[in-house]
């Protein structure tokens, strides 16, 4: 696995040193047991988890800064995707973990001890983090990947984010309607979607990553609550 890894990440522009490579060896590892005692990933081949976990989150890279100075926040992060590959590969990276299931959460305080790596873990839902004064309008970058249509997503990620920062939302193919859906709650938000990215990983799937640049602040009456925002969405259809 180690070997496909290293070369498949060459191929897309990453060169992985050695300790870089244990320490995604080390994630594995603790992803596969602990997978066993909750429900992570549904990804379990180590090939796969090389290609659609890892890799896929180190993509971000390629359309986005992530210097030392950058303040990121990966919202809805689950099992560590992207936030932690990312933070693997840039270890000076100021990250922010958030995640409403606590379960999940203790797994990445373990992870992150045994990668000997610092972050911030928040146990909240996503609609209410971002109403913290704490944590809203704070960061340079929000990301998320596979955690809500693009409608909702927005509306838990936007409010993250400076003005001037980027919310980059990780998506599959078939995401073209979504973001016609989203324009108009984007929009509301102070969002402008500035770039999609589209690319293929190396096992054939394809990508799409949505960049929404942050241009006026967020009014205080967002994010709302989860049913108020899939009652306004069924109102637009």
């Amino acid at each position: 696995m180690l070997e496909n890894f290293v070369s498949n990440a060459k191929k897309f522009g990453f060169e992985l040193e050695e300790s870089v490579v244990e320490k995604f060896q080390l994630y594995m590892e603790a992803l596969l047991y602990w997978n066993q005692k909750i429900n992570l990933t549904a990804i379990t081949s180590p090939k796969e988890i090389a290609i659609k976990h890892f890799l896929d989150s180190l993509t971000l890279s390629k359309y986005l800064n992530f210097d030392a100075h950058k303040r990121v926040i990966d919202v809805g992060t689950g099992a560590g995707f992207p936030g932690i590959p990312l933070k693997i590969f840039f270890p000076k990276l100021s990250l922010t973990l958030l995640d409403k299931l606590n379960k999940r959460l203790i797994f990445l305080n373990n992870l992150l001890k045994r990668l000997n790596l610092k972050a911030d873990i928040w146990h909240l839902r996503a609609e209410e983090g971002g109403q913290k004064p704490e944590l809203r309008e704070k960061f340079d970058i929000a990301i998320s990947r596979a955690v809500a249509k693009l409608p909702i997503l927005a509306e838990y990620c936007i409010p993250y984010i400076k003005i001037g920062g980027i919310f980059a939302a990780m998506k599959g193919p078939d995401a073209a309607k979504e973001i016609s859906e989203a324009n108009h709650i984007i929009d509301l938000l102070g969002g402008k979607i500035e770039n999609i990215e589209n690319f293929s990983l190396p096992d054939g799937s394809h990508r799409m990553i949505i960049l929404i640049r942050k241009i006026k602040k967020t009014s205080e009456n967002y994010p709302r609550k989860i049913a108020t925002i899939k009652k306004a969405l069924l109102k637009l259809k």
